[in-house]
Formats: C-alpha cells, sequence, structure tokens
C-alpha cells in the first residue's frame, strides 16, 4: 500500500460518504446497546465558542491544546487555496471539530465518533455553524466508524486531509501510520498519548509493542512522553516513505496528555541524527546520546568509561528538537492578534507557555532537563530560585533556558557537575 502513489488531490467528500457502517466496537457486539447522551442545558464557552457536553467524557484543561490545534491549523491554512480540510477521528462532544470550523477557517471538517450514542450531542454543536457553504457544498459531516476504518478508507477513496487531529486514549499507536495515509502532502498530523505509565518506564515491554522503544525510569519521565511518542511516528512514517517533524510537543499534567503536532512530507532522509538511545547516570546526574552505531559503547565518564549498574539506556526514540520555534513564533503572533496571548486558561498562560517553547527550541539545548531539587540534594543545599540559576548558567556561557514540562527544572547544556558547583556559588553569595 506505502509503494502506491499518493498524488494529493483537492476534493470535498461526497454528500454522503460512501463507507459502511460497522459495529463501532466489534469488541463488544454481545453487550446491549449503549444510551444516547443526554443534552444538558449548562453550556460550556471557550475562546468565545460555546458548546454543549452533556454526559460525554469532557476535560476543561485540554482548552490549552484545542488553542494551539487551531492557531496551528490556521497557520498552515495560509499557504493553501482554500480553508482546511480537517478529519477529527475521535471528537468526542464535537468541540475540536467545531472550533476548527468557527476559528481556524476549516472549509470542511469531518467529525467522527465511534460512540453512536454521542451523534444528537455532537450535531447540536455543530449546528452553531451552517452545514453549507454559500456555494452549496458541505462544510460538515458526522460519522460514528472505527477511526482507523475512517482514515484507510479516506486513503483508499483518495480524499485526503490538510489536518488530522487524533485525540486517543492510552498509546494506542494503530492510528499514527492510518492517519499519515490519510494526510495530503506536507499536511498536519495532531497526534496524542496519554499513558503516562509506559513513559515512566514502569512498562516497557508496552512501550516496545506500540513505539518501538525500551524505556527504563528517567528523571525527566514526561519529555521522554513526547520523545517516545515522535519517535513512534517516525518510525510509522519511514515505513510510509515519509518523514516528519515536530512543530510543537506539549505536555499537561492531567491525564497526563502527550500532544504532538506534526508536519508529514514525502521522501525518507538519507540519515537521521535526531533518532537514538539516552542515557542516565544516577551516579553522577549526567546525561547522553547515542546514535544506534554506538549502543554497545554506551557508558559514563564517572566510571572511567566503564560499564556501571548506574546507567539506565532507553530508546530508540528522538533526541531532536521539540518544537519548529518559526512555526511557535507565528503562533505567537497570531494569539497576540486575536487576544489570547495574555490571558489564562486553567492557570496555563498562553503567551508564556509558547515563548517558553521558542526558548526550548534552541539547538544547543540537549534532550531532558535538569530538576533544580535533584540539584540541590546532590549539592546538599536549598534549591535555588530557577532564574537566577537560569541567570548564572547564561553567565557562565550555558545555554539555559526553563522548561514548560516541569516548573522547578531547566533546560541546560551544562553538566551536573557544573550546575552543582554553580548553585553551591549562588548560596555562598547569598
Amino acid at each position: 500500500m506505502a509503494s502506491l502513489s499518493l498524488h494529493r488531490t483537492l476534493s470535498s467528500l461526497p454528500l454522503n460518504p460512501q463507507l459502511p457502517n460497522p459495529n463501532p466496537n466489534p469488541r463488544s457486539r454481545s453487550l446491549s446497546p449503549r444510551k444516547t447522551l443526554t443534552l444538558s442545558n449548562a453550556k460550556e464557552s471557550e475562546r468565545g465558542i460555546e458548546f454543549e457536553t452533556g454526559d460525554s467524557f469532557f476535560r476543561r484543561e485540554s482548552a490549552v491544546g484545542r488553542d494551539l490545534g487551531v492557531l496551528a491549523a490556521v497557520i498552515h491554512g495560509r499557504n493553501l487555496s482554500r480553508g482546511p480540510r480537517v478529519l477529527d477521528a475521535m471528537c468526542g462532544c464535537g468541540v475540536r471539530a467545531l472550533r476548527y470550523l468557527s476559528q481556524a477557517g476549516a472549509g470542511f471538517v469531518w467529525a467522527n465518533d465511534a460512540y453512536d450514542g454521542s451523534r444528537g450531542l455532537i450535531l447540536s454543536n455543530l449546528a452553531r455553524e451552517p452545514r453549507f457553504s454559500p456555494d452549496g457544498e458541505r462544510r460538515w459531516v458526522v460519522t460514528h466508524l472505527d477511526a482507523n476504518r475512517v482514515l484507510f478508507e479516506s486513503y483508499l477513496q483518495r480524499k485526503f486531509f490538510d489536518l488530522v487531529d487524533v485525540d486517543s486514549f492510552g498509546s494506542d499507536s494503530s492510528f499514527l501510520r492510518s492517519s499519515m495515509m490519510a494526510l495530503k502532502k506536507g499536511g498536519l498530523l495532531y497526534a496524542t498519548s496519554t499513558d503516562g505509565y509506559s513513559s515512566g518506564g514502569h512498562r516497557p515491554q508496552h512501550s516496545l509493542a506500540s513505539y518501538g522503544a525500551y524505556v527504563r525510569p528517567m528523571p525527566y519521565s514526561n519529555e521522554v512522553g513526547l520523545r517516545l511518542l515522535i519517535g513512534g511516528a517516525l518510525r510509522e512514517a519511514s515505513a510510509l516513505g515519509f518523514h516528519i517533524s515536530p512543530l510543537f510537543s506539549y505536555y499537561s499534567y492531567h491525564g497526563p496528555v502527550f500532544r504532538v503536532m506534526f508536519k508529514v512530507d514525502h521522501g525518507m532522509l538519507h540519515e537521521n541524527l535526531h533518532y537514538g538511545f539516552i542515557s542516565y547516570c544516577h551516579q553522577c546526574g549526567n546525561s547522553q546520546a547515542f546514535p544506534w552505531e554506538k549502543l554497545g559503547q554506551i557508558c559514563c565518564p564517572c566510571n572511567n568509561g566503564g560499564v556501571s549498574r548506574s546507567v539506565v539506556v532507553s530508546g530508540p526514540l528522538w533526541t531532536g528538537p521539540l518544537h519548529n520555534a518559526d512555526y511557535l513564533t507565528e503562533m505567537l503572533k497570531l494569539a497576540e492578534v486575536w487576544g489570547w496571548a495574555y490571558t489564562k486558561r486553567n492557570g496555563i498562560d498562553l503567551q508564556k507557555l509558547l515563548n517558553q517553547m521558542i526558548d526550548e527550541s534552541n539547538p544547543l539545548l540537549p534532550f531532558g532537563y535538569i530538576k533544580l531539587d535533584e540539584v540541590a540534594s546532590r549539592a546538599k543545599i536549598n534549591s535555588p530560585p530557577v532564574s537566577t540559576m537560569i541567570n548564572a548558567l547564561q553567565k557562565q556561557g550555558y545555554a539555559a533556558t526553563r522548561s514548560h514540562i516541569a516548573p522547578n527544572a531547566i533546560k541546560t547544556n551544562c553538566p551536573m557537575g557544573s550546575c552543582i558547583q554553580i548553585a553551591k556559588e549562588l548560596r555562598h553569595a547569598n
């Protein structure tokens, strides 16, 4: 299938998508029919868009992730001749689909959710937007099919999308390949993982099965979660003859939720310098990245170059930049124009978040982050303020910035030993 020509054409879905209507959950055929979700009088609101959630699974904390998706869709749409075609493969109550229509200028949105009991709720929410354009073309459609079936059928029918949003649960990576196949060349894939156990190294066999990476416990596990997802997507893209690049990678503590926006292009890279193994030494606190060819040489300088039981290794996964600074800068400019940048949503300042992501894009910064509590513990001092530590590191010529993932952590190319020494000097200076 991957060898077939993937010539992308811009065409809308037929008025009634020619897709069979299978049981959305074949493993549940023996269960009694699921109830229809009830509509509620209470309305939610996000960035001026009102909608209802009924009894559906809905997290207000995910609003920032939806903000980022809308901003990215608008930036991407600037390079298109018409509004982007969007597939929301697991739409829930339909709020993402509604926001893509209302705020991202989507020309067409396919809102799909396997649970047919949510149909009335989704239709009620999307009815806030006209169903047809002035030219008579359908602007949105609602279906209740298995997400992978929708994605594969879209590929087979050559009904490709500019953006595919898959807000899945756990670490089901089966959607990665089918999502890429349903995209136009240069399209965007907004992927999700909520598997904190695997990113924390507590289920290495599970992460190996889902993303092809054996993950061990590391102090920056939440960043590992993002890199695990990117690495898994890279593996699937390579199998299709594609290559991907992360435009932004967002971690949210609730869930936890790992979301990455990818740009998917045709053509494999001859050599990928950002896919390999990472190690962490519990003895000295240093981390290192290793390419495939040096896997058998993993060691730590604190052990005189020898093998040490204090060194743990994870991988292979993504070791490159988590974000595209230029793309994030355009998203920040748009957020400022729309008045989103200076507002807080569930305690998250969007301007601050985007600026932190831009700072994290510094190519001098390695993977991972250093928790200042770990620095303080090793130095046997009180933890220094984050801003004070960053300023001190920068004065010493190191690259250093805050991490959007952990509030009391820094990303820096300074080794742990030097961080400890600088922290001690700061204590004496005070």
